[in-house]
């Protein structure tokens, strides 16, 4: 069987099936940017491969893929940290005209070309770490004309480097200061002149809301979504992080592709997420930096068999975060995720946050080729380590 690249000499942890799908002495075959075979030497058809690259014994594992980011803005928050080391919570900061409003003004003024020139440092400390897929969201502009210039920003940096980009429309992340008051005037511009616009432009691949007090209500929240699925675009939420709105389960109820945060989710968000078959995205980094001290029901997940994901949520504000690695340890020792739980966050269970099951998150034929290749000797070290990068290679499309 022809292919074009051969990898042999290779420990594989494959993400397929129950577990990590660990193969000790394993081979790796792809022809145009698809894998035709992932899986032990013994089981392989004998390939004619235009090339051949020996692991020397290096463990595979899929491309990895970051399915909750800001990685789109301008400026930056230090000044708010400084208030928090002496005492102020995010909501009053946020409440005082700071948080995603600030950002928001450094936003505005900023160019596309100055959105994507300030974004490629962030997006290439991931792809450094082995990240092929990220998901990008839009949420500091809060109008229109900022909303689509950082959504096209998005899919520039898709252009410019080898990555996936899946970009998400967060018109509804704050309420800009001209809405003072007036919420739900906000939420018409968001969905009768906003989301058609970013639809019609195909700049978006799914619709967030920040479903909080300080963020939208529920009742806000289902409108949004009602246009979303108008359109033709799937949903996800920021849900549970500051309180429990059941936000979560009025996004199960629309079938989204994950709810985020969650560490105010209680038992029926959790069965609810658990029969939509919507993914627990959660967000070690946003918990770590803001000194949150309530944990998200990691236990009550995994008892309901709701798949959890794991992201930077690389922001300005509260998870200043580039590091995937970081994110998978902080899984961890902050959550107490095993291993096995921390890898599937960042492979197959992230895919499916981003409806691209089908296509990445797992190592087994007809999947993208999204390969990162490491100089480990097991796959617990990915998790293990902190601030080193074993990374060997990275493959985007079988390159």
């Amino acid at each position: 069987m022809r292919c074009d690249t051969l990898w042999t000499d290779c420990r594989l942890a494959t993400m397929a099936g129950p577990g990590m799908g660990l193969v000790e002495d394993g081979v790796l075959a792809c022809a145009e940017g698809v894998i035709l075979f992932a899986g032990p030497r013994s089981d392989a058809p004998a390939f004619a491969p235009a090339r051949t690259i020996p692991c020397e014994g290096r463990w595979i594992t899929p491309g990895l893929i970051d399915c909750h980011t800001h990685l789109v803005h301008a400026g930056n928050r230090a000044h708010e940290f400084e208030l928090r080391l002496a005492g102020a919570s995010y909501e009053a900061i946020a409440r005082a005209g700071g948080g995603i409003v600030s950002t928001m003004r450094a936003t505005r003024a900023a160019s596309e070309d100055d959105l994507v020139a300030s974004a490629l440092p962030r997006l290439d400390a991931l792809i450094a770490e082995g990240v092929t897929t990220i998901e990008i969201k839009s949420g500091y502009g809060l109008e229109p004309e900022s909303e689509l210039r950082m959504l096209r920003a998005a899919r520039r940096l898709g252009a410019v480097r080898p990555v996936g980009v899946r970009t998400t429309f967060l018109g509804a992340h704050a309420l800009p200061p001209e809405y003072a008051g007036d919420a739900d005037g906000y939420v018409d511009l968001v969905c009768g002149t906003m989301l058609p616009r970013v639809a019609v432009a195909g700049l978006a691949d799914a619709v967030d809301a920040f479903c909080e007090g300080i963020g939208f209500s529920p009742d806000q929240t289902r409108r949004i979504f009602e246009a979303a699925t108008a359109f033709g675009l799937p949903v996800k939420l920021h849900a549970e992080q500051l309180s429990n709105l059941h936000g979560a389960r009025l996004a199960a109820g629309f079938g989204a592709l994950s709810a985020d945060h969650l560490e105010y989710l209680d038992e029926a968000g959790v069965a609810a997420m658990a029969r939509a078959g919507t993914v627990a995205t959660l967000l070690p980094g946003a918990y770590y930096f803001t000194r949150e001290a309530r944990q998200p029901p990691v236990a009550a997940l995994r008892a309901a068999g709701v798949p959890i994901a794991l992201a930077t949520d690389c922001n300005p504000g509260t998870a200043p975060l580039t590091s995937i690695l970081l994110v998978m340890n902080m899984g961890a020792t902050l959550f107490r995720l095993t291993v096995e739980e921390c890898l599937a966050g960042v492979t197959r269970h992230a895919a499916r946050a981003l409806g691209l099951a089908g296509e990445i998150g797992t190592l087994e034929a007809g999947k993208r080729c999204d390969l990162a290749i490491w100089d480990i000797e097991r796959p617990a070290e990915l998790v293990y380590r902190m601030g080193f990068n074993p990374l060997h290679a990275r493959i985007r499309r079988g390159q």
